[in-house]
Parts: C-alpha cells; sequence; structure tokens
C-alpha cells in the first residue's frame, strides 16, 4: 500500500474528491442565489447563464483535506493565507466583476505571503546544464513573478466545459506520481497534490461537458495558485531534478497563453486585459469538434506532456527532451495552421461567395 504523512493515498484521494462532490451542487445553488451567474455574451460559449464560485467547493475540500492529512507547518499557513486571499478576491470577482490591475495586486499579495513567510523562493535554477544563483531581492522578485505568471496561465485557460479542472487533475497525478518515483512521498508537495487531485476531480464530476457549474476566478485563482507552489516545493525538495518539469507539465496552458499575448500585442491590443475567441480550445470548436472531443484532444495533448516529464525524472533525459522537442515541434506546426495568432484570408472565392449570399 501506498502512504504519505501515515495516511492511506487513496483514502486521502477519496474523502476530498467526496468531499469536493457533495459541496459543489450546494456550491451551485448558493452562486444562483446570490446571482454569481456567467450570463452568456460575444465571447462566452455558453448558451444559458451558469453559475459560478465552483472553486469554492474545491477550497473546502482543500481545507478539509489540510486538516485530515497535512502536517502544521509555517509553509502550509503560509499557503492557506495566500489561498484565502485568492479566494476571497475570487468570489467578489464572480459576484462583481474587479479590475484586471486590482486583482493582480491581490495575486502579487499572495505570493509575496508565500515568498516572505513561508520562505518559499528560487535561489538557484539549472536548466539544461546551466546553473544560475539568486540572491536577494533577484529571489523574491524571481519567485513572485513565477507564482503570478502560473495564476495567470490557469485563470486564461479557464474557457471550456472541464478544460481547467482536468489539465489541474492531470498536473496533480503526475507531481503525485513523480513524487513516489523519486521516493518524496512524504513532502509537502505530494500531500498538496493529493489533496487537490481529490478535490479537483471531485468538482470535474460537475464541471464536465455539458457542465452544470462553472470554477469562476474563485476556483481558477486558487488551482494557480497551488500548482505555483508545489511547483516550488517540488524543486526546492528535490523531488524535481528540474524547474522544467512542472513547466513541461502545463505546456499547453502555457503556450496557449504565450500565443494569446502575442496576438494581442499584434494587434495592437492590451496583451493582459483583452479577452478574444482565438485560444486553443476554440480553435478546435472551429474545426468542427464537438466540445466533449475538443476537451479530450487538449487532456490527450496534456497527458503526453505529462509523459515526458515522468521519463525525465526516471533519468532519461536524453530522450525525454528529444522526444519533448519533436512533440512540441508538431504541436506548434499544427497550432500555427490556425488563426491562433491572426485570422487568415479565406481567399477571394470565399469573398465572392460571401457577397452572393
Amino acid at each position: 500500500m501506498y502512504f504519505v504523512n501515515g495516511h492511506n493515498v487513496f483514502i486521502i484521494v477519496f474523502i476530498t474528491f467526496l468531499c469536493s462532490m457533495i459541496a459543489t451542487p450546494i456550491v451551485k445553488k448558493i452562486a444562483i442565489h446570490i446571482n454569481a451567474l456567467d450570463y452568456p455574451n460575444a465571447r462566452r460559449l455558453n448558451k444559458v447563464p451558469m453559475p459560478t464560485l465552483g472553486g469554492l467547493a474545491i477550497f473546502f475540500s482543500f481545507l478539509l483535506g489540510y486538516m485530515l492529512y497535512a502536517r502544521s507547518s509555517i509553509q502550509m499557513l503560509s499557503i492557506l493565507m495566500g489561498s484565502f486571499i485568492l479566494v476571497l478576491m475570487g468570489m467578489i470577482d464572480d459576484i462583481n466583476p474587479i479590475k484586471a490591475k486590482y486583482q493582480l495586486l491581490v495575486q502579487i499579495l499572495a505570493a509575496g505571503i508565500i515568498v516572505f513567510y513561508g520562505n518559499i523562493t528560487i535561489d538557484y535554477l539549472s536548466i539544461l546544464g546551466l546553473n544560475l544563483n539568486f540572491v536577494a531581492p533577484w529571489n523574491y522578485i524571481l519567485t513572485i513573478i513565477l507564482i503570478v505568471a502560473i495564476i495567470n496561465a490557469i485563470n486564461l485557460s479557464d474557457g471550456l466545459d472541464g478544460l481547467c479542472s482536468g489539465v489541474c487533475s492531470i498536473y496533480f497525478f503526475t507531481i503525485a506520481i513523480i513524487a513516489f518515483i523519486m521516493n518524496m512521498k512524504e513532502g509537502l508537495d505530494t500531500t498538496l497534490a493529493l489533496i487537490m487531485l481529490g478535490s479537483t476531480l471531485g468538482f470535474l464530476v460537475y464541471n464536465f461537458p455539458p457542465a452544470q457549474v462553472y470554477l469562476g476566478d474563485t476556483g481558477s485563482n486558487l488551482l494557480g495558485f497551488i500548482i505555483a507552489v508545489t511547483a516550488l516545493l517540488g524543486y526546492k525538495t528535490a523531488t524535481f531534478t528540474s524547474l522544467l518539469i512542472p513547466l513541461i507539465i502545463l505546456a499547453t496552458p502555457i503556450i496557449d497563453v504565450a500565443f494569446s499575448i502575442i496576438r494581442r500585442i499584434l494587434k495592437g491590443q492590451n496583451p493582459f486585459n483583452s479577452p478574444d475567441k482565438q485560444h486553443l480550445h476554440h480553435q478546435l470548436l472551429k474545426m468542427q469538434f464537438s466540445t466533449r472531443t475538443s476537451l479530450l484532444i487538449i487532456y490527450a495533448i496534456d497527458i503526453l506532456f505529462a509523459g515526458i516529464s515522468i521519463f525525465y525524472t526516471l533519468g532519461d533525459t536524453t530522450n525525454a527532451i528529444f522526444i519533448y522537442m519533436g512533440l512540441m515541434v508538431i504541436f506548434l506546426f499544427i497550432v500555427l495552421k490556425t488563426d491562433i495568432l491572426f485570422k487568415r484570408s479565406k481567399g477571394k472565392k470565399y469573398e465572392k461567395n460571401k457577397k452572393n449570399i
């Protein structure tokens, strides 16, 4: 049997899964009652108002998992404090939208708690044989930037039923596998990964297409924050041999956000506050894939990247890097065939036919 902190791994996942699955319908009713709804518009894919605040169910399950299975520490307290601030902001934003600049300030505050109170910082990096050391204040700045960047990458990826919660579930599951491979199963990052795996899967029961409830900023900010923290903890405790490992697992949302930023800059728009319908999942929908099929395609791509990270962990770094580069080239080639960066001309024949209609 597999144990973490003296607790059965499957029990940890099952209890948090059950809590999240029970809490989600309750949170859904609360969201409807207080009018925390996502109304259809030109950018949204939903056709009817959808209750948000779903992330609150994940947060309740996360708290239960902490009380039952996690060890109290300064690091854990900093994670709880940062999570609470982000969830509170997310709840307010889901009811009455907050300006992006104020959201960014709260994200920086949550990241600052991790850095200065939890003392979780990136002091060195080892990338492809290159070793970099960071002294104060650069280690603080780099860590805060990384946390905020991952929060927003996850937040921006939440545009399709089951997408964000599914990708995050794949991430937490992969982290747990890597921790057991590296025999680092007693670390806080492993405990968090298992707690969040159960919590996110319980919510996914209601978020998988056709979704009954959305994560909202409450959930996407929380998931991005915990993902960033587990990545940092794993790197500091040597669960990960390189900080590239969690970034490889998150390749899909990171690439999607990178293209979004480039696309908006090319259009002369604010790269961080100009929502559109050109994301990867939108491109798949334009190819006439159904919502569920589009989602499963992204899941499959993400699982491939996750598998590469496991190969890397096993010590097969050379082959893992070559496979990763090959997969990345294929992925980018396919993606660049779409209009993810800019709208492609459909030709004179299309324009002529359009005039005749």
